[in-house]
């Protein structure tokens, strides 16, 4: 069973995504809202052009020791969109793929979740930590 397993049957969808122009904090509202660390993000094709994660929000955040004021920091912060902190380099896995060679991709990557696209380079679903844990989990129960 593991062995055949594909990425599409245990794949996450809908997908959560949001578009190149999004503002960070609302990005990062969706995430809180979701309970979700990682946004693909879409161009108007609906094709996949970037990732955003929780760690990348964070990193774009002030710092304690700015010298900025709180209100000079508010406004920086509502002009910032994803485009600028995103990934663009995007490790991504296709529907029909082993789920065995999407997790080594994980493991070797060191990444949380895979965006799942189509030939087009569209999103069709996104493979996270959990997917392959619950396939594991399910595999175990059937044998």
């Amino acid at each position: 069973m593991l062995e055949e397993a594909k990425v599409e049957e245990w794949m996450s969808t809908p997908v959560e995504s949001i578009r190149p122009n999004t503002l960070i904090s609302d990005a990062h509202q969706i995430m809180k809202e979701k309970n979700i660390r990682r946004l693909p993000i879409l161009d108007k094709h609906e094709r996949l052009v970037g990732i955003v994660t929780i760690g990348d929000i964070r990193e774009a955040s002030p710092s304690d020791a700015t010298t900025l004021s709180i209100w000079e920091l508010n406004y920086l912060w509502a002009k910032l969109t994803v485009e600028k902190v995103m990934t663009t380099k995007v490790l991504t896995v296709h529907p029909q793929d082993s789920m065995l060679d999407a997790a080594q991709i994980m493991l070797e990557e060191k990444v949380s979740g895979l965006p799942v696209v189509n030939s087009d380079k569209q999103l069709v679903g996104i493979l996270t930590e959990s997917d392959v844990f619950r396939m594991l989990v399910k595999s175990r129960v059937k044998t």
